[in-house]
């Protein structure tokens, strides 16, 4: 088992590389960290110092149960559909709460997307009205030659799925004003805006892609200011929606999971919540799944969070500072990082 005070050793041996926030009269021993092992172009989880890539590969479902604490929750499902059913309770949970004096809303992912099916026929069985519900997209690809979101014609368009596995699959007696639906887009102002007119929203949901992120919130390139350190926790969490370059994993693995593998199809930019709105959230809540991160991804993010370890080469990690964080992990996906050759 890895130890509180392995924990506590890797945050010293992180923090003096620079990511870390200095505390008061604490200047940190600025050095240059290694080059991406992946694309040396850029920042990402593979420039964290080796001791506590290995620290975190070495916990067990045990071991990740004990990293809760206040502010951090982790649970685990037993079958996927228990997994997607508390995912899509999620909705209808916040869902009830909201009324004509207190509306309220849920920002919701594209990956995972078995549970959307699941909210809808919930909110049919239940007769749930959704009158003064809102419900915000996390994020949608951009189109460079356009200068905004990708039409929902798009096979790829976020906001396409949503409606087809979820929305339009609602009674239209009980559905969301079409006003009430956020979907992020080139000039992100009026979806900014809705975060602050009124609404408040209970839950963010996301999962963790391979390059840890939540919504498209990816590491930076490994350039400018940023060449030597990637930005500090407090420099990326000023960030809100608005359209990034896409880190070349999170390029590949949405051609693995949504394009059959053609990385052309895929675009190279998008538009995403930022931390900005995250922090707006009354909870975070993550969902892994085991068919979006891998094993070593899956208990990294959690050691980072429990043990007080920002840092933007591993945004999911800057949910630290987060008061009400919440893991959910299917057992039969969380897997080994043992060594098995195939």
């Amino acid at each position: 088992m890895v130890s509180a005070n392995r924990g506590v050793r890797a945050f010293a041996v992180v923090s003096v590389f620079g990511s870390g926030e200095s505390g008061a009269g604490f200047t940190p021993n600025v050095m240059p960290r290694k080059p991406s092992h992946i694309a040396p172009d850029w920042w990402d989880y593979t420039t964290l110092d080796s001791e506590l890539i290995q620290d975190a590969a070495r916990l067990s479902e045990r071991d990740l149960r004990q990293l809760a604490r206040p502010g951090f929750q982790i649970s685990f499902h037993d079958t996927l559909e228990e997994f997607y059913l508390a995912e899509a309770l999620e909705y209808i949970g916040a869902w009830r709460e909201a009324t004509a004096d207190n509306p309220v809303g849920i920002c919701g992912p594209i990956g995972p997307t078995e549970q959307l099916p699941l909210v809808a026929r919930l909110v049919n069985e239940l007769g749930l009205s959704l009158r003064h519900a809102h419900f915000w997209g996390m994020d949608e690809w951009y189109d460079e030659e356009t200068g905004g979101s990708v039409p929902v014609a798009h096979p790829l368009s976020f906001e396409r799925a949503d409606r087809e596995l979820c929305f339009n699959r609602i009674q239209r007696k009980l559905r969301i004003p079409e006003a009430q639906l956020h979907f992020p887009a080139g000039d992100v102002r009026a979806y900014t805006g809705s975060w602050d007119a009124g609404v408040r929203c209970a839950v963010m949901q996301g999962g963790q892609g391979d390059i840890k992120h939540w919504a498209f919130n990816d590491p930076v390139r490994r350039a400018g200011k940023y060449k030597d350190q990637p930005p500090t926790p407090a420099e990326y969490r000023r960030l809100g929606t608005r359209v990034v370059e896409l880190h070349p994993v999170t390029l590949a693995q949405n051609a693995r999971t949504s394009g059959g593998g053609n990385v052309t199809l895929v675009p190279r930019k998008a538009i995403t919540v930022g931390p900005v709105e995250t922090w707006k959230a009354e909870k975070v809540s993550i969902w892994h799944a085991g068919k979006h991160d891998n094993p070593l991804g899956q208990r990294l993010t959690a050691l980072m969070i429990s043990k007080g370890i920002p840092d933007s080469a591993v945004p999911m990690s800057l949910l630290a500072d987060h008061p009400n964080v919440h893991f959910h992990y299917f057992r039969g996906g969380l897997g080994s990082c043992a060594v098995e050759m195939h």
